[in-house]
């Protein structure tokens, strides 16, 4: 059975998505994860871009143990220079380079005649090709270009040494039928796609990213490209998770598997919401929350006489577990190990000793302590930036009758500062109050507030996206913060914002 290669481009294509930003601990952390979940190539980054970027794309390639880890790069020697440095030392290095070939990127964006375009893609490939021995090489709005100039670029680019040539649909336009006959066509009249692996890289717009994709593999393609979730530009892209199970449950229909680990494909989704904030729609294929819930009466009965009957493939083909081992406060550092391990993660002496403590702060507020609390408490450790404020207490005064106050005390390189802040209702006041203390104008992007687990006892789940002008452009973060307290819950998110931005500057210096 032919095996179709997952190359995955969340911490590249995926980070472009609105509130998706991902700092170098929380991109590292991610990658470890997509590694786990059997991706075959991902996307690092855009090494030229910045050298926040270039940082996490050398951080990551460093860390990946068998993954391909790819830097994107245009076809400039600049770009290409620094795409190599940063992927230099990954055990499986890629450049992956690209140029526009469609009549309106080619007249408007590059302001290049085709000619031109060809001999750009071909240096671009040839210099890349000094480099490393992989190089994939794309043709930007390609399914708005014409086949016969895809052809002649894409035969240029294969001689000059390009492993790897993807036909991305940029901005979502075609449609599955008339995808296979351009794919098809392609591959007529450049028969030197035989020799190469032949990718596509879907977009959404029309929300047909994962029919084409699937389309794709019918017309010869052995390489999709997809983000976990489905982030991205504008719509989004192929969602990874839908590929994976889609030609994992038709089999028989295409004949074809991959390399993915299926079972790490919830926790891969819980992962990458933790980090962004950005949350799934309830009935998102694969992943949503409703994705295996069936409320209709006809439905239940015959699922509780076979899941078959309803159920295309089992909650646990993702790794989604039936049984819920509940811990307690007097549950000890082993029995917590033994279900950190049952869930999937792997986990060291220094990190369960962490793990342990917040599980045990969190066991004494809550009666029962659930997997997903677990999960909750270790992607929240995973994904930490150093602490510049940290919460020492806050005291909240609020009611229908009078002003809320609330006052907050912070610790800053072991100084305490202490603020009050007024404002509609507890939570804007203790915001006002962090703003007093770090004395910087953020703007509150964006607001979410919502329980981890079932009951009045849940772990609040808080996130906070916060922007600031920086030299004329805006930088945005997003904090997360976790309590059985929903105001503590949001003033950790709004402190891990503020903690990230600093970070951030201190990156980029």
């Amino acid at each position: 059975m032919k095996t179709i290669k997952i190359f995955d481009t969340t911490l590249r294509d995926g980070e472009q998505s609105p509130g998706c930003s991902m700092n170098q601990v929380e991109k590292i952390e991610m990658a470890k994860q997509l590694e786990r979940l059997g991706v075959d190539i991902m996307e690092a980054g855009f090494a030229a871009s910045s050298p926040g970027d270039f940082n996490s794309v050398k951080a990551i390639a460093e860390t990946m143990k068998t993954c391909t880890v790819a830097s994107l790069a245009r076809a400039l020697e600049g770009d290409i220079e620094r795409a190599a440095e940063s992927v230099r030392n990954a055990v499986s290095p890629r450049i992956h380079t690209f140029i526009a070939t469609s009549p309106i990127h080619m007249q408007y964006k590059l302001q290049m005649e085709p000619d031109a375009v060809i001999e750009s893609a071909v240096n671009a490939v040839k210099y890349a090709k000094k480099f490393v021995s992989d190089v994939e090489f794309s043709a930007e709005d390609a399914t708005r270009s014409e086949v016969d100039f895809l052809a002649k670029i894409f035969d240029r680019v294969i001689k000059a040494g390009a492993t790897t040539i993807n036909i991305p649909d940029t901005v979502g336009y075609t449609t599955p039928d008339e995808y296979y006959e351009f794919l098809t066509a392609i591959r007529e009249k450049c028969p030197a796609m035989d020799n190469v692996t032949m990718s596509v890289h879907c977009h959404n717009d029309l929300g047909l990213a994962i029919a084409n994709s699937i389309a794709a593999v019918r017309a010869g393609a052995t390489q999709l490209e997809c983000t976990v979730n489905g982030i991205g530009e504008r719509a989004g892209n192929a969602a990874l998770e839908e590929i994976a199970m889609a030609l994992h449950t038709r089999r028989d229909r295409y004949q074809v598997q991959t390399n993915i680990n299926t079972k790490e494909i919830m926790r891969s989704s819980r992962l990458l919401t933790r980090i962004t904030g950005v949350k799934v729609q309830p009935n998102k294929a694969i992943v949503g929350e409703n994705a295996f819930a069936h409320e209709a009466g006809i439905h239940q009965d015959g699922v509780l006489k076979n899941k078959a009957t309803y159920e295309i493939m089992t909650p646990e083909s993702i790794g989604i577990t039936e049984k819920s081992l509940v811990l307690g406060k007097h549950s000890g550092k082993a029995a917590l190990k033994a279900r950190i391990e049952e869930l999937g993660y792997e986990i060291n002496e220094k990190e369960l000793k962490v793990a342990f403590k917040k599980f045990k702060e969190l066991a004494d507020r809550k009666k029962n302590v659930y997997d997903r609390d677990i999960e909750a408490i270790l992607a929240k450790e995973a994904v930490q930036v150093p602490d510049t404020y940290k919460l020492v207490r806050f005291v909240s005064n609020s009611g229908n009758t009078i002003t809320a106050t609330t006052i907050v005390c912070l610790n800053k390189e072991g100084k305490e500062i202490e603020e009050f802040g007024t404002g509609d209702g507890p939570i804007d006041a203790a915001f006002i109050a962090m703003e007093k203390i770090v004395d910087r104008q953020f703007h509150v992007e964006d607001y979410k507030l919502r329980s981890v687990t079932e009951g009045k006892d849940a772990l609040g789940d808080a996130t906070v996206a916060l922007s600031e002008m920086v030299n004329g452009k805006r930088v945005e973060v997003t904090g997360r913060g976790i309590s059985t307290d929903v105001i503590e819950a949001s003033l950790i998110a709004y402190i891990n914002a503020v903690n990230k931005m600093i970070y951030e500057e201190q990156q980029n210096m």
